[in-house]
Parts: structure tokens; sequence; C-alpha cells
């Protein structure tokens, strides 16, 4: 005799080898005996063998029909056995038992188990609904395919267009959609990103990046919503100074202005005027919501998005040829440039010029200094403040800027909405010009002055803090080793920076012997301080990001093929002559920094931002790599 028995999930057959009440010793066709439970066992038979039974059940089972099954049966329990013998109209043999029970056992939507061989009938309603499914499923299963043999033809599916973002950036694997976009990924062998741009879903790669970016910090777009323009409060002093600001051509968020003004038989008095959004603005406010939501302005090259709506960065920017709204620090200072008193107020200052660095620094450099400085406007007013920055970084024992590092101007030529038809042009600024050292040490005065008045008078506000190489925000006034002082608060950049926003606010407060809005230890300052901590390291992250593809683009852009670049770091890390963009060459032999090599460029992904480098050959040696390996290890001044 033979057996037909369930043992983990499955049907197998063996012959009985020992019967005994509650178990059976069985071999299998293999040779393999082994010991089955009696109430596992769905049938015993003569024939066929064992061997064959299941492979002609099987061929049989195909023929019957699950809805002639279900039709035939009542709404009771029961066992296939039984249902055998009636749907065959005789004693069902092994084969014709088997295959029922297979046939059953494949249709749980039309039959439900109740046991080893007993089933009983879907219920109608519950079967309609099932079937209902399965066809859904199935009219599923073709829209994916049909989706998936669109996109591998290079067509877009029209049901991609509303959620194309959702497809490149944060997919929903229960959409069809994805799983048609997998799909045609496998087949094609294209990432994501390569098949949908191949397909049309967006137009280049800087829209790509752009997006992605958006989609996470500005889901609801980069638009302002309606608001009132501030008003300024009436009746404040208006200061009897010049003031000038120093900027590059394209800021348009002037927020700090200089003055000078000669103090007889003492030396002179210098003025670091701030623009006051704060006098406009006021804690809680629509305005400050707004600016609490964005927390900076963003950069990128070509274009910015601001924290502030434009006519408010109008009403407030230190623009020329107007009275602006100021909080400003005044330093006594003596005629050896020591700094013997300072005094803040809160005014009205006349804008007289507004200074670029691309019009003056051809007059007030290095070698224009040292050779005797021209004439021109206000260019006593410069070397006096440079004198000063010289005296207040000596002091400090700490350079404002790192000599010899650059900074990178990226001029797009065209329209940003179709970046593939943009022209990039990118140049080199080397830092530590008598500019950049002027307005450096003037912030850093400004700054670390504000920042010593609030913590002796027990006024919360952010720190910038720097301590064992870390820099971080903090709402305790510690050091910040790095620039040499003992506090330092960001105050200089209200116009396009939430905290100096905010320790705006708690300076006036300050000086008008008002209440803080922020009190100490509380809970909204600690929440500002970690939403703009982490908010400004991203929008950081985004712009070097940008910077980059800017940097691919242009090598695709000049046809460059082979390139000088300097070692910077372990493991072949280098930077491209020219241009802020570091990678590594793992072809490069071990090399000392700054040496300098020539490397073949291989590949460009815009995309993925990837550059592959191949070396060719190793160079002179030479320093400037040495000089700029450190770039961006020093804290930002302003």
């Amino acid at each position: 005799m033979h057996v037909l028995y369930e043992e983990d999930g499955a049907f197998r057959t063996a012959t009985i080898v020992l019967d005994n009440d509650s178990s059976l010793q069985v071999e299998a066709a293999s040779g393999k005996r082994s010991k089955v439970k009696t109430a596992n066992v769905l049938l015993r038979y003569s024939e066929p063998a064992p061997a064959t039974l299941l492979d002609q059940a099987e061929a049989l089972a195909s023929s019957i029909e699950q809805d002639f099954l279900w039709e035939c049966l009542g709404d009771g329990e029961f066992a296939f056995l039984d249902f055998a013998d009636e749907y065959f109209g005789h004693v069902a043999n092994a084969v014709e038992a088997t295959a029922l029970l297979l046939a059953l056992q494949a249709a749980p939507i039309y039959f439900h188990r109740k046991g080893k061989g007993r089933f009983r009938r879907a219920p109608s309603e519950i079967l309609q609904a099932a079937l209902a499914g399965l066809e859904k499923k199935r009219q599923q299963a073709l829209s994916i395919a049909r989706m998936a043999d669109e996109l591998q033809a290079g067509s877009l599916p029209a049901e991609f267009a509303p959620i194309i973002g959702q497809l490149l950036y944060k997919p929903d694997r229960n959409r069809s959609e994805t799983r048609a976009l997998e799909a045609a990924c496998a087949a094609t062998g294209l990432s994501t990103p390569q098949l949908l741009q191949r397909c049309g879903a967006f137009r280049s790669p800087h829209d790509y990046h752009l997006q992605r970016f958006l989609l996470e910090y500005f889901p609801r777009g980069t638009g302002f919503p309606d608001s009132e323009t501030p008003a300024l409060p009436a009746g404040l002093p208006r200061a009897d100074v010049r003031a000038f600001s120093i900027d590059d051509a394209t800021t348009t968020e002037i927020d700090d202005a200089f003055s000078v003004q000669a103090l007889p038989g003492l030396g002179w008095q210098i003025g670091i005027h701030i623009a006051a959004p704060s006098l406009g603005i006021g804690p809680g406010s629509p305005l400050d919501q707004i600016a609490r939501e964005r927390l900076s302005t963003v950069y990128l090259p070509g274009s910015k998005i601001t924290m502030l709506p434009d006519p408010v960065v109008d009403c407030f920017t230190l623009c020329s040829g107007r009275d602006c709204a100021a909080i400003s620090l005044y330093l006594t200072v003596t005629s050896d440039f020591e700094i013997s008193a300072h005094e803040t107020r809160v005014e009205v200052v006349p804008v007289v010029a507004n200074l670029r660095h691309h019009d003056i620094e051809p007059l007030f450099n290095e070698s224009t200094i040292a050779a005797g400085l021209p004439e021109f406007g206000f260019s006593g007013e410069l070397m006096t403040l440079w004198q000063l920055a010289n005296a207040c970084e000596g002091r400090r024992g700490k350079p404002s800027a790192m000599q010899g590092n650059h900074d990178y101007n990226f001029r797009i030529d065209g329209d940003l909405a179709d970046a593939e038809a943009c022209r990039v042009d990118i140049s080199a600024r080397r830092r530590g010009s008598p500019l950049d050292k002027l307005v450096a040490e003037l912030m850093i005065v400004a700054n670390s002055t504000w920042g010593g008045l609030l913590a002796s008078k027990g006024v919360a506000a952010i720190y910038r803090i720097q301590a064992g190489g870390k820099v971080r925000m903090s709402t305790s006034p510690q050091a910040h080793e790095g620039l040499g002082v003992k506090q330092y608060a960001w105050s200089s950049s209200p116009l396009r920076r939430y905290v100096d926003l905010i320790n705006q606010w708690q300076l006036v407060a300050c000086l008008n012997g008002d209440t803080p809005p922020y009190a100490t230890r509380s809970d909204a300052l600690f929440a500002a301080l970690r939403d703009f901590e982490l908010t400004y390291a991203a929008y950081a992250e985004f712009q070097r990001s940008m910077e980059r593809y800017w940097c691919l683009r242009w090598l695709r852009q000049q046809g460059v093929e082979t390139i000088t670049a300097a070692i910077i770091g372990r493991d072949n890390l280098v930077r491209l002559a020219g241009l802020p963009l570091v990678l590594r060459v793992p072809s490069a032999p071990q090399l000392k920094p700054g040496e300098q090599i020539r490397v073949r460029i291989e590949s460009i992904d815009e995309l993925t931002l990837e550059l592959s480098c191949r070396y060719l050959e190793t160079l002179t040696a030479g320093g400037e790599a040495l000089e700029e390996a450190s770039d961006g290890l020093v804290e930002a001044i302003d």
C-alpha cells in the first residue's frame, strides 16, 4: 500500500513499510525512510506507483474547471474524497481523488481550507470580491508591462507626468508606475534618472538636481505669500556720517556698511553699520514666520532663493542714495589703531555709495598699497580701515582669511529655465586681499563685541563657537578658537541669516531696556538654533553640488581632454587646476601633497556629478595645492 500525505505544506507520496496506530513508517521513491503521523495521511491507495501519482493527478487537475466545481458544491464543509466520488460519478481512484484535491488546493479564493483534506465553498460575495481583486491585479500587471515597454522605447507614459518628482526622489513601491520604472531600469541597465531623462521627464541634469532640493526644502514652491511691507519706526536719530558698503557685483542683500570720521588729536571714529530689519519685522509676525521657515538665503550659481521677500529686502538693504535703518557700532580708534571705546546706536544712516569688488580691487590691492595708493573715491577711508584691520588681526593672533586660498565665481550666461543652453564662466579670486581682510576683520569686531555685550547683560543669544577644530552653534557665550575671540554671535547678516535676525532682536531690546523676545533657555531659541544649523548645512551642501555640476558643464563646454591637477590629500585626492573640483584619481602613483600631475578626462556624468580621470604624468611640484588644501577648513567670517 502507498500513501498520499501532507508535510511542510506540500503533498508527498510514499510506500508503507510499517503501519502503527498513530504513525506510519514509509519509504519514498528515492529510498529514504521516514516517520509520518497518521493524522497527516490524506489517502491510502494501491496504484499507481508513488513516483507517478502526483504527475498523473496534476495533468488531470488542469482540466477541472474551478467555476464548475464551485457551482456543484453546497455551503457546508466537505472532505475531498467524498466530493471526488460525486464529481466523477463513481468511486474515484487514487489519481482522480488526488487531482480533485490539487484543484481545490489551487483555488483558495473559491475554496477555503478547513483542515487537512477538508474545504468549504467560499461565500458568493467574498468570491466576487476576490475575483474583482484578481482582475484588478491582472489589469495592473498589463498596465505595468505597457508602461515598462513605453519607457524602454524612450517614451514617457502619460501616468508619469503628474508624479515625476515622486518617482525621481521619493518612489513609492506600492505604485504601479514605480514598479514599471524598476522593470524598465532592470531591462535597460539604466538608473532611474538616466532612463527618465532619456524619456524627456526633465529638461536637464540642472533641473534634476534643483528639483530634488526644492522638493525637500521648498515643497510649496519658492514664491512668498502675500505680506505687507513693514514700516520703519519714526523718530530714529540720523547719523552724521557718509556710509559706504563693499560687496561683489551680484549682492542685493547689502547687510553692512562702514564710515570713517577723523577725530582731531585722537584718531578716528569708525562706524560699522548693519541693516536693521528687526526694527520692522516683529517676532511672531507673518514676515518672521517666513524667515523662520526658510532660515537662510540659498545660493547657487546664477541664482538664489532669498530668505525674505524682495520688497522687504529693498526696504532694509543698505542701498546707496538713501537713509537706511541700521544698528551701528562706533569704534573710537587711536592714531596707532587701538580701539579705546565703543558705542552701539539704533539710528538712520545715510548710505552714499555701494562699492563693488570688480571696480575697487584694481585700485585697492597689495600692489597699489605698496606703491602708494592713488586717489579715488573713498581711497582714504579704505586705507584707514585696512590699517585698522591689520591691527585687529595682529591683536587676535589669527588670520581673518586663509592667504592664497581661492573663491570661485560662476557667471552663467543664459536663462536657467533652459540650463542646457547656458554657458558658464568660472574665475578664481584669491582670498586674503586687502578688501577681504578689511571686511572680515570689522565683522569679527562687530560680532564679537555685540556677543560680549549680550553675554554681559545676561541676554540670551545664539553664538558661533569653535573648540578642538569643530564649529557649532550654542546659546552659551564660549570662545571661538579659530578666530581668537572670547565669543562670536552672528549679527551682521540679518537680511539673509535667521540667527542674525534673532540676535539683532535681542540686541535692540537690550539697548532699549526692553524685555528680549527670547528668554534664557527658551525652547523656541533652542529650536531655532537646531533647525538653522541643520538647514544651513543642507543649503551649503546644495550650493557645493550645484557648483560641481557647473564645473562638469565647464569641462564639457570647453572640450577639455587633459588637465593639470594638484595632489591635496591622501589616497590620490586632487583638485583640478582653476576649478573648485576635488576628486580621487586611483590610477595615480602615491605622491606628496603639492605635487602636480596631468590627468585625462575619461567620463563625465552630470546626473551623478561623477568625474573619472586617468593619470598621465607627474609634473613639477608646486605650492599652490598645499595652500588650497585647507580651503573650507577655516570658519567663514560673513
